[in-house]
């Protein structure tokens, strides 16, 4: 329908200032999106693929950082296991120096020197355990949670137990308690507060018993405590064997050291953390227990020997735990990388601009641009057909 003609209102330039503000508008959003290769730069551009977009930037930020994190723990994890390399050595040494002395060929004179090489490897051992530091962190002096091996009535009493070792990870410190009754197959471990109880009736022998010769494993993924369980002539260190119902009544003492926990995920759950405990690997300490240790005589020097090797067994099964995390940490690593990259891309598909989308937009709004300008001019010519 034709305009009447007037001065006073324009109705064609009105018009067609409209579409040129809109088509600045738009090409002004396409400025912005190719120069910074974003389709969302604000809240306004896509409100709802903004909250979705920064949650997944703050999922990433965290796994990137998780990675940096399993990095570092198996840096400090090779740490630890270099020096008990070094432990292990000396051990080796001082088993040698015992084997030396249990000979009759050895006078008191020549054990008195070898009691001073044992001594000062000894000392020496505790040095490095005191050296071995990450950070500022001593890491053979105690290091996570651990089951304090003197006041475990579930192992100080193995040859009644068969238990032949209890690792802990992440297990918050306290005394647990098994409930063992013979006969149903099950086993029960709890503090009072948390309880956990699994069937162990297929893993065992015919009799409910651990099978001769073998070791079984008790797994309270919940606690974060795994039991090994010996049977008769056992691999492990342990002189008794586990019958089922032989663990009721005793405990397992949770200690913990500071550290040892990994963040290596993003979220604050048990799932995204790994936890290793080192126990104290000085000389001195209650889980080498090699104070006792001396070649000053000949039958001293024979029980010497079957210490030492308890005590070395010890130290492989440490360095054997810190290699497993090792190679657990570098998994760990490959997952959430991966975890990334498709993290990555999810986001990518709210916030980044398609270029090709944009450049077409744009070219559209520069060419409208123009063409509204140039209307525009013809419009405001309209008013002077009234002269």
């Amino acid at each position: 329908m034709p305009n009447a003609l007037n001065v006073n209102n324009n109705i064609d330039a009105i018009n067609v200032r409209r579409h040129l503000n809109a088509n600045s508008r738009d090409q002004g959003i396409r400025h912005e999106r190719l120069s910074s290769g974003l389709r969302i730069n604000s809240a306004e551009d896509d409100a709802s693929g903004l909250v979705v977009s920064e949650g997944f930037r703050a999922q990433i930020t965290g796994l990137t950082m998780g990675v940096r994190n399993a990095e570092q723990g198996s840096n400090m994890l090779q740490v630890a296991e270099g020096s008990l390399n070094e432990v292990s050595s000396m051990l080796i040494r001082m088993r040698e120096l015992a084997v030396q002395s249990s000979n009759s060929t050895s006078n008191d004179q020549n054990r008195e020197a070898i009691e001073a090489e044992v001594t000062q490897l000894k000392n020496e051992i505790d040095r490095v355990a005191l050296s071995s530091k990450y950070n500022g962190q001593t890491l053979l002096t105690g290091f996570g949670a651990r089951a304090d091996e003197t006041v475990s009535t579930a192992l100080t009493d193995e040859a009644d137990t068969g238990v032949a070792r209890i690792s802990a990870s992440g297990t918050p410190t306290g005394t647990y308690t098994f409930i063992d009754n013979g006969g149903d197959g099950e086993i029960t471990l709890g503090n009072g507060t948390v309880t956990q109880t699994i069937r162990m009736a297929t893993q065992l022998d015919t009799g409910l018993n651990v099978a001769t010769g073998s070791t079984v494993v008790a797994n309270f993924d919940r606690l974060g405590v795994q039991v090994t369980l010996a049977g008769q002539d056992g691999s492990s260190n342990t002189t008794g064997s586990y019958i089922d119902g032989d663990l009721n009544g005793k405990t397992v003492a949770v200690t913990g050291g500071t550290g040892g926990s990994f963040q290596v995920g993003a979220d604050n759950v048990t799932e995204d953390r790994i936890d290793v405990g080192i126990h104290d690997m000085r000389a001195s300490g209650a889980f080498l227990n090699l104070n006792a240790v001396s070649m000053s005589t000949l039958f001293s020097s024979r029980s010497a020997i079957t210490q030492l090797d308890e005590a070395i067994s010890k130290v492989a099964q440490v360095r054997g735990d810190l290699g497993a995390a090792m190679n657990r940490l570098q998994h760990t690593i490959s997952f959430t990388g991966n975890s990334i990259e498709n993290n990555t891309n999810s986001e990518a598909t709210f916030r980044d601009a398609d270029i090709a989308t944009e450049v077409t937009n744009f070219s559209k709004s520069q060419v409208m641009t123009k063409a509204a300008t140039s209307m525009l001019a013809h419009a405001n010519l309209t008013p002077q057909r009234a002269l």
